[in-house]
């Protein structure tokens, strides 16, 4: 019986295998929400609210930062000290958009939700939310850190986030009907202007600081 108890966590312990299995799962999930949000909340709604920060949230927005900062360099070349530089520059950028973005959107569709849709003040459930909603953000920036010119395209493809919210909205956060479509509306500009919010800041400040 010990046998078998030390074994399983030696197992859960190996940073190999534990690794592996995030991945595949934040890929699986990543491909759920796109192809089938509502078959996606079902499972969310099955898993630790604090999960989304380690599982989801953090991997993505560094899948993002390191795609940018390859394709600046591919874009720019590796000319010298200044081309490593400003890739860096620009893989912060995304970096710190996406996190603060996300902290940002979350916190204040929270704190309205809880001011005009009379629901719950939850700050890990809306976390959670919020993290999983940006999957279709987080993707699109991965195809545009090595495929700038795909942004026109990826402009209208963001309004996705819309319908994933849609469903996440019944599924999650259990929205009544009748607050069903403000609150998406809510959400769902929150959610995709919090972030490019954050990267004007960043910017404005980067200039300043330069």
């Amino acid at each position: 019986m010990s046998g078998r108890r030390s074994k399983t966590i030696y197992w859960n312990l190996n940073p190999y295998k534990t690794e592996t299995l995030d991945y595949r799962n934040l890929f699986h999930i990543t491909l759920l929400l796109i192809s089938s949000p509502a078959k996606a909340w079902e499972e969310i709604l099955l898993e630790d609210r604090r999960k989304v920060l380690a599982s989801f949230v953090y991997p993505m927005i560094g899948l993002c930062g390191l795609s940018v900062f390859v394709g600046t360099l591919l874009l720019k070349g590796w000319s010298g000290p200044e081309s490593f530089q400003y890739a860096m520059t620009q893989c912060c950028a995304v970096a710190v958009s996406l996190f603060g973005g996300y902290f940002l959107a979350s916190y204040l569709i929270n704190r309205l939700s809880a001011k005009f849709f009379q629901m719950e003040d939850d700050g890990p459930l809306m976390q959670q939310f919020a993290g999983y909603a940006l999957v279709v953000s987080f993707v699109l920036q991965v195809i545009l850190g090595v495929l700038p010119d795909f942004n026109i395209i990826a402009i209208l493809l963001r309004f996705y986030t819309v319908y994933i919210v849609w469903e996440g909205s019944k599924v999650l956060l259990r929205v009544s009907d009748k607050n069903r479509l403000r609150f998406t509306v809510m959400a769902s500009v929150l959610l995709l202007l919090c972030p490019w919010l954050i990267e004007v800041l960043f910017g404005n400040l980067m200039m300043i600081l330069n």
